[in-house]
């Protein structure tokens, strides 16, 4: 979750949604992302809402070992707003990310995802998902993690070269990963990703071959490229802009985007999102796919970002304020914004045009697909019957197509 809370109107004490959000909600899929605000260390390029241990003090909720609690009295609250809707759809996706969800022990993970299922109802397919770095778990808390219910672990490896973690300010040996991944699939994990990120200062076009062999070596079933952004208010962006670091290059993100995407589909890993990659459709992140077609979730946990029929609403940002909210029975919510419809089509434009299934072209108004041909014509896209696909080039592009089509 971002640090940065958006501005908008106040949300209501007690959560409460307007009717109209609910309307037809049983037809649409309902998910529960879970926000775990704790890191050992906090890497240099992250501005997510994260806390060291160190700096939080003793307070009640806003502790490691307490913290589970807080987050079951927000699923609790949940149920209650959502309802009777929760009972014509159960949750049909689960994703506990952070910082470090590994950082709690794994019987208070159990213990969340047991509150799910009692507060909300988990459907008997559901795709339960859990971060991890991979000095963080262990094969007993693997296997206590799978037997509780968890589906799916996602590693955050980055790189496998040394001088580009330090660099990330990640702690983790690079030989701790395929262990990692060893350990969850002993445990019963069939679905296992790595998360990695390219463009580092200093990570050479041989790195970067370097960690996507190592990758691929584990047999991941799903990985996760991303390139780095220099946040700002970071430690990174603060060493980027005294001069200790190079900003990363547009060109040199480009090659490195162009040999994953080679290496991957090599490998038998296909692209479904512009940064995702699975070995086969049943391994594509189906809570990440809930978010990029319009679906609902609750967001459980200091400063998390909820959705529900066009109502956007975050919670407060500090575990403390967080947890004394709930105590005194208040939603943790600091403010919500209704969504217009213009800002639901620049949204949907938005995210369903970096899917390899591509966007409806019936989504689009008639000056948009005006612009259509134009794009086509520059190899950006292609019309695959009734929907608009990103080519290879366009996906190194996405955003500009999609300010292009929306004439922004």
């Amino acid at each position: 979750m971002p640090s940065a809370l958006p501005a908008g109107e106040p949300a209501p004490e007690d959560g409460s949604l307007p009717p109209e959000s609910l309307v037809g909600a049983g037809e649409r899929p309902l998910g529960v992302y879970v926000h775990v605000p704790f890191c050992r260390v906090r890497c240099g390029y992250c501005d997510f809402n994260t806390y060291t241990p160190g700096e939080l003090g003793e307070v009640g909720g806003a502790t490691v070992a307490s913290y589970a609690d807080s987050v079951v009295a927000e699923l609790r609250l949940a149920g209650r707003v959502l309802g009777e809707e929760s009972a014509r759809r159960p949750v049909s996706t689960v994703f506990l990310g952070g910082g470090t969800p590994t950082l709690l022990p794994p019987d208070d993970l159990a213990t969340v995802l047991a509150a799910i299922d009692r507060e909300l109802g988990l459907a008997p397919d559901a795709e339960v998902t859990t971060e991890a770095n991979p000095d963080s778990v262990t094969p007993a808390g693997l296997a206590r993690l799978r037997e509780a219910g968890y589906t799916r672990v996602s590693f955050g490896m980055q790189s496998a070269v040394g001088h580009v973690l330090e660099v990330l300010d990640r702690t983790h040996d690079p030989a701790r990963v395929p262990l990692a991944v060893e350990w969850a699939r002993a445990a019963g994990f069939e679905e296992i990703s790595l998360d990695l990120i390219y463009g580092t200062p200093g990570e050479s076009q041989q790195d970067w071959a370097t960690s996507l062999d190592a990758a691929l070596a584990s047999a991941p079933d799903h990985v996760s490229a991303y390139s780095l952004i220099v946040e700002p208010g970071t430690a990174l962006a603060r060493r980027v802009r005294r001069g200790e670091l190079p900003e990363p290059d547009d060109d040199d993100l480009a090659d490195k985007y162009l040999m994953a995407d080679e290496r991957l589909t090599a490998a038998g890993l296909g692209w479904y999102e512009v940064s995702n990659w699975a070995r086969r459709p049943e391994s594509r992140c189906r809570h990440n796919l809930l978010y990029w077609t319009g679906g609902d979730w609750w967001g459980a946990g200091p400063g998390a970002h909820s959705h529900v029929g066009g109502v956007r609403w975050w919670n407060v940002k500090h575990p403390a304020a967080y947890q004394q909210r709930l105590a005194a029975g208040l939603s943790p919510a600091h403010g919500r914004e209704l969504l217009t419809d213009s800002e639901r089509h620049l949204e949907r434009v938005l995210l369903e045009l970096r899917l390899v299934d591509g966007l409806a072209l019936d989504a689009l108004g008639e000056p948009e697909r005006d612009r259509v041909p134009g794009v086509v014509a520059r190899g950006l896209v292609v019309v695959d019957g009734d929907r608009l696909v990103l080519t290879r080039e366009g996906r190194l592009l996405a955003d500009g197509v999609v300010r292009h089509l929306l004439d922004d």
